[in-house]
């Protein structure tokens, strides 16, 4: 009704299933409390008629690292440093609110441009966040203890041996890892 692109992410049917329900729609909390304009803005979160939830999103245009790099290859020191950057400022905001990313790798920074032009960097995919909201109403606590959560190559030690003793140092070591 309102005329503008968004973005609409579904959870698969193949994954439906009352901790899958309960993480995305706490993703679709988390992110909607970060106001960083470097995290694509969530502007709501439903459960369809079916039972199959989702999510509505600000529609983005560009292409994540993972692909840049795959089709233009190696970023430059200075490109590489500002995304990172860039990312820092949402994950930054995020920890303020005591959400943990847990899966930050180049497929989930989003290079993107500004209404000026310039080059954009958008968090993605806070599906496997840790939350802390007061706010949050969904069950506390659904990642079962030693659990591995997030990307092996970018995981920091404690994260690999159990997902729950995540914390903001893991974010950080995955920025690291990204940018390296």
């Amino acid at each position: 009704q309102l005329k503008r692109w968004v973005a609409i992410k579904l959870l698969s049917h193949d994954l439906e299933g009352p901790e899958a329900i309960t993480r995305f729609l706490r993703e679709a909390r988390a992110v909607a409390q970060i106001g960083s304009h470097h995290v694509a803005h969530v502007m709501d979160a439903d459960v369809l008629p079916n039972g199959q939830p989702y999510i509505v999103m600000e529609y983005l245009k560009g292409r994540d690292l993972a692909a840049w790099i795959a089709s233009d290859g190696k970023l430059s020191v200075a490109q590489a440093v500002d995304c990172i950057l860039q990312a820092l400022e949402a994950i930054a905001e995020a920890h303020a609110l005591s959400i943990i990313h847990r899966d930050i790798k180049p497929g989930n920074l989003f290079a993107t441009r500004s209404a000026g032009g310039d080059m954009l960097i958008k968090v993605l995919d806070f599906g496997l966040a840790k939350s802390n909201l007061s706010l949050d109403t969904l069950a506390p606590g659904i990642t079962e203890r030693g659990a591995v959560l997030g990307t092996p190559s970018y995981m920091s030690p404690e994260q690999f041996m159990d997902a729950q003793e995540a914390d903001v140092r893991s974010d950080i070591w995955a920025l690291g890892a990204t940018l390296f």
